[in-house]
């Protein structure tokens, strides 16, 4: 399969991945819903480590989404402790592999544990550039644009620039994923066909493809059949083909 992706040559330099299916893998095992998602950490390797085969560019993993915090907070507890096991158990691994990490949310909210694990990641892996992996935590699409059109708003008060600068790129400029291409192939795990508040901005153009197979099950074949799927099809960006 990587063979076939390489010939094809059509790579999609941008993936990101709603990362669902959890919480159903845990209940069909008569499991806790902690135990989905510390068995979901395993995928994140496999991915992490595909993208980097197929020569992606950047891989954006949604982990955890605003909406989330209304979760019991048991669960949110066992979120935070496996961000910092996670954390923990990979970061030389990241490093190593050359994956430059960032984390991408209101993360104002996180534990301060958390908040520390993440700080640390963030900076040991700094100057790599061989796969940028962005982690959504505490993250919501509109408010990232609500935040974006506070930012130039005080922009046009304190005289910086004008109503009439307000552009695209000045929006794309105040949002969390700046300097970063947007998604050219959005995957969605689980059989769920939503994209629950992600990226709304980032993904106009962004191929979709929603996967059957829980988070937990999510493996590099999976993610190359996602690949090749990305690679049969005809992106025209709203433009006719001659």
């Amino acid at each position: 399969m990587l063979a076939r992706i390489r010939e094809n040559g059509a790579i999609p330099r941008h993936i990101a991945i709603i990362m669902d299916g959890n919480g159903r893998w845990a209940r069909e095992r008569n499991l806790p819903r902690p135990l989905g998602h510390r068995s979901g950490m395993k995928s994140v390797r496999e991915v992490v480590e595909g993208a980097i085969e197929a020569g992606v560019e950047v891989l954006s993993l949604f982990a955890f989404s605003q909406e989330n915090w209304q979760r019991p907070v048991t669960e949110i507890q066992a979120l935070m402790s496996l961000l910092e096991e996670y954390i923990a158990r990979e970061a030389e691994e990241l490093a190593q592999q050359g994956v430059r990490v960032q984390v991408l949310g209101d993360l104002a909210r996180l534990t301060p544990a958390a908040a520390a694990a993440a700080a640390k990641l963030i900076a040991i892996t700094v100057h790599n550039d061989k796969l940028v992996l962005n982690l959504f935590i505490s993250y919501g699409s509109r408010a990232e644009i609500v935040r974006a059109a506070q930012l130039l708003a005080e922009d046009v008060r304190a005289g910086r620039m004008s109503a009439a600068d307000v552009d695209e790129e000045a929006i794309a400029e105040r949002l969390y994923t700046v300097g970063v291409p947007d998604p050219d192939l959005l995957i969605r795990t689980s059989g769920e066909q939503r994209l629950s508040n992600f990226m709304l901005w980032q993904v106009a153009y962004a191929e979709l493809y929603m996967s059957p197979v829980l988070w937990p099950n999510f493996r590099r074949q999976e993610l190359f059949e996602a690949i090749l799927d990305f690679q049969s099809r005809d992106r025209r960006f709203g433009r006719v083909t001659a």
